[in-house]
């Protein structure tokens, strides 16, 4: 069975994804397809005895597209010679941001245009001055040729609407383009029939008859209108999509470039990277990166490990220890041996796994393109009928083809082209006043389905750093006690020396507390158990509760079983071999934690916590915001956390990831919809769907009502974008001309289309009152 990628061109909506992917489908041979709408790409699983990439190609050419097959080489081939930040990896970052400058180009253009066009074609109906040249009978033919000329730039510039749109009317697969074309083409087709007319009339001398007929029937500005518009949309959509894609980027840039070797005879050496090999042996000093994944040979030091593994606390790390590459040496300087180097490595599998997601994230349906696939054969069936029967009755071309043209032009689809992209703007520009970035319309419109939230918990549902939590002094043989302020100076004096996260969390509360360190003597640290020294001539130490028991002193166990039931880390001191009290350090649970998860369960909305810490930290903190037992996993990597939203997925869920640390970007970009804390690595921010710039897990609900909102307005115009077609269209066609004697001519029936597209727009208007209900706004 052969896996193999393709770079697809010509997909511009929902609809040509779902017609590639069928495409491809119907061929024998074909196990599985995933095309990327976002990135352009398709994956495909076939047996090579059945099917070849050439026979696939062919396949997408045949449905109106183009696919080729990309060279991404064999990572595994190239063993350990390909390093984190192998070639291979690429975003679709460069051909999205090209694809949005040549947006701007064709809407600037089209605007420029547009302007004058609308007012010398509009002016008349207005009352709006214009030069008598525009205005005097005898000029006619003058106003519709600038009117033409004016037009022309439009549509050179917006040709890809009638490329891509009659391209999929001709293989029996409309698309929007398709109602673009058809809507834009039917209003210049009889704004030109009209000028044969206006000329004919001129030849025979009736100024008059012919300045009727330019009032009458030149849509030509309808045309731009038409065009202008949806490329607002459009623009406003590619701009968005342009900034998703640079998160393999991030990733890649977290491992450090290069890396100190060491020799057998201790000689050190400065290598790239990717000249590793399993074996080495690679010298880490405080501060730096760690290049590739291995096993601690000398030192010991404190690790940050969040990039992989979301845990605040870094680790105590010694000799066997594994290390991990993209993590951070916060301490000590240690050597290591590489054993996992290049395609390998933790960071390496992550950046995988991104890629994965991202190729076979569920698409994204429109409403309105499913819509067209019905919409547009109805409409030119109605009008061919119409131009028919009125043919018939009538013998009469001119009456038939304005009855035909009428039928086109009042069901021209702008309202329905509109529908979607107006409410979607209103909608991300609301979620901006509110700090929610949607990065695309699929996430605001997938937002709306989703029935599930995976929360990180570090810096997620908690803040992100330790901080003290308690401060118990403990009672001496003689009775006596410190306070508490006496146990800090005391923390604050042995921890002011000490690098290890948890002296921060402590120095940072005698810091609020206004205590300053007093010096000590004969200060050692006691690799990953704690800290001694000396204050005049009494010893003093720090630690955990294995310190206490080599000093010789008991610890409460039932106290230090407490702190583990919540989540919290204690610290033990002692003075003069005698225990004198503990300060515990935990992760804080935000202050506004337990009411998202509150407003999620109003929304119908079920959170699950998702942590590598473990079950009984992770218990402790889910207890605190209100989330049942069932609804922790915890003791998870990174790996485990994208496959925990892949298995939701297929139980029937339709998820959604909220995280901030680079561990979280497989899980984000395997979800449904990707939302990252603003406070959180950039790498989980660029990867993310929609980014949450308060850091405040409130902005979920928000977020996931604003996206009901929109789209409940979407369907709305929708309905009425199709209500009014069922109505206008019968009326077009000439259905109560035997009763009334009177029809819908091309006029009235572009009239109604324009006032269409404002009862569109200024429902997408109302979007700006939003208030989310579910958090009390």
């Amino acid at each position: 069975m052969a896996h193999e990628k393709f770079d697809v061109g010509g997909m511009t909506c929902a609809a040509c994804q779902a017609h590639v992917d069928k495409a491809v489908c119907s061929l024998a041979g074909v196990k599985d397809v995933s095309v990327n709408l976002l990135s352009g790409s398709m994956t495909v699983d076939f047996d090579e005895n059945q099917v070849s990439p050439d026979d696939i190609c062919t396949a997408v050419d045949r449905a109106g597209y183009s696919a080729t097959p990309v060279d991404t080489g064999t990572v595994a081939q190239a063993g350990a010679a390909a390093g984190p930040g192998a070639a291979h990896h690429e975003s679709p970052t460069k051909k999205l941001e090209a694809a949005a400058a040549s947006m701007k180009t064709r809407l600037i253009v089209s605007i420029v245009f547009l302007i004058p066009l609308f007012y010398i074609g509009m002016g008349h109906m207005l009352g709006w001055p214009l030069p008598a040249v525009f205005t005097d009978h005898i000029h006619a033919m003058t106003l519709a040729l600038t009117e033409l000329m004016l037009l022309l730039p439009i549509l050179y510039m917006n040709r890809a609407y009638f490329i891509n749109g009659f391209k999929s009317l001709a293989h029996r697969a409309p698309t929007m383009d398709a109602l673009i074309a058809i809507g834009a083409t039917a209003s210049v087709a009889w704004s030109i029939y009209a000028m044969f007319v206006m000329a004919d009339q001129l030849a025979y001398g009736d100024v008059h008859g012919a300045a009727a007929t330019a009032m009458d029937n030149l849509y030509l500005e309808s045309a731009g209108t038409i065009l202008t518009l949806v490329t607002v949309g459009k623009y406003l959509e590619t701009r968005s999509k342009s900034k998703t894609g640079s998160a393999i980027e991030a990733l890649i840039d977290l491992a450090p470039k290069t890396a100190t070797l060491v020799a057998a005879d201790g000689t050190e050496t400065t290598v790239d990277v990717d000249a590793i090999p399993v074996g080495a042996t690679v010298r880490v000093r405080p501060g730096e990166s760690i290049p590739v994944d291995g096993i601690v040979l000398e030192g010991t030091s404190a690790i940050d490990e969040s990039a992989l593994t979301g845990e605040s606390i870094p680790q105590e790390k010694n000799p066997g220890d594994t290390v991990h590459a993209a993590t951070i040496n916060r301490t000590g300087a240690f050597t290591f041996r590489a054993t996992r180097v290049g395609a390998d490595t933790s960071l390496a599998k992550i950046i995988q796994l991104v890629e994965d997601a991202n190729a076979t994230k569920a698409p994204i349906a429109r409403l309105a393109d499913k819509v067209a696939g019905v919409f547009v054969p109805i409409v030119l069936v109605i009008a061919l009928v119409t131009f028919i029967i009125w043919m018939v009755l009538t013998q009469n071309i001119n009456e038939a083809l304005t009855a035909g043209v009428a039928v086109v032009v009042i069901s021209c689809p702008c309202a329905l082209g509109l529908a979607t992209p107006v409410a979607i703007m209103v909608g991300t520009g609301k979620g901006a006043e509110m700090g929610v970035l949607f990065k695309s319309a699929e996430a605001l419109e997938t937002l709306h389905t989703v029935d599930t939230v995976v929360l990180d918990k570090t810096g997620t549902v908690t803040q992100g750093r330790p901080a003290v939590t308690d401060i118990l002094p403990a009672r001496r043989a003689d009775g006596s006690a410190m306070s508490e302020k006496q146990l800090l100076k005391l923390a604050a004096a042995l921890e002011k020396s000490s690098e290890h996260p948890l002296a921060e969390a402590i120095m940072a509360e005698a810091d609020a507390r206004g205590i300053v360190a007093r010096p000590v003597a004969d200060f050692a640290a006691v690799p990953g158990r704690g800290v001694t020294a000396r204050e005049g001539q009494s010893p003093i130490a720090a630690g955990n509760a294995q310190l206490m028991a080599e000093l010789g002193i008991e610890v409460d166990r039932q106290q230090l079983e407490a702190f583990a039931r919540a989540g919290k880390t204690p610290l033990f001191f002692a003075k003069n071999s005698e225990l004198v009290g503990t300060i515990a350090v935990a992760d804080e649970v935000k202050p506004t934690s337990r009411a998202a998860i509150e407003a999620l369960g109003c929304l119908g909305v079920r959170a699950v916590m998702l942590t590598g810490d473990n079950r009984l930290t992770a218990r402790a903190i889910a207890r605190t915001v209100g989330l049942a037992d069932d609804a922790v996993i915890a003791d998870v990597m990174p790996a485990d956390k994208e496959r925990c939203v892949r298995e939701l997925q297929e139980h029937g869920h339709t998820v959604a990831m909220v995280g901030d640390g680079i561990n979280d970007s497989p899980a984000l970009a395997r979800a449904d919809v990707g939302l990252a804390i603003g406070a959180g690595a950039d790498v989980a921010k660029e990867g993310a769907d929609v980014v949450l710039m308060h850091s405040d897990l409130l902005d979920v609900a928000r977020a996931i009502e604003l996206s009901r909102a929109v789209i409940r307005n979407i369907k709305q115009d929708l309905f009425w974008a199709l209500f009014y077609n069922s109505l206008g269209i019968p009326l077009a066609a000439g259905v109560l001309y035997p009763v009334l004697g009177w029809q819908l001519s091309p006029m009235f029936g572009a009239a109604a289309m324009s006032l269409s597209s404002v009862c569109v727009v200024a429902n997408a208007l109302r979007l700006r009152t939003f208030r989310p209900k579910s958090v009390g706004e």
